[in-house]
């Protein structure tokens, strides 16, 4: 079972004396790989020891980025829809929970 993984890991994998073996997604098996690691970044979020949160909020920070541009949509683009989603519904700093 294979996974996608961020640019440099080869090398890394490489440095450490062994030999990664690696494909260049199509466009359609990224997309899909970009929400599998999504998926997996955020299960990763809710397991995190607080001192290590931050660390997995940044990797669903950099899959988001990449799947708005897998998408054909800059973070500026995503940034503008998030503002103006939150003038017409809010954010969710009041904790509400609907039960």
């Amino acid at each position: 079972m294979g996974k996608l993984v961020r640019d440099r890991i080869p090398a890394v994998i490489r440095r450490s004396g062994h030999e990664p073996v690696v494909r260049v997604l199509g466009a359609g098996e990224y997309r899909g790989a970009l929400v599998d690691k999504l998926f997996e970044e955020a299960a990763e979020v809710r397991e995190a020891v607080p001192a290590k949160v931050i660390e997995e909020i940044a990797d669903v920070y950099e899959v988001l980025r990449a799947l708005a541009e897998a998408e054909g949509h800059d973070w500026t683009t995503v940034e503008k829809a998030a503002a103006a989603k939150r003038a017409e519904r809010g954010a969710f700093r009041d904790r509400l929970y609907l039960e």
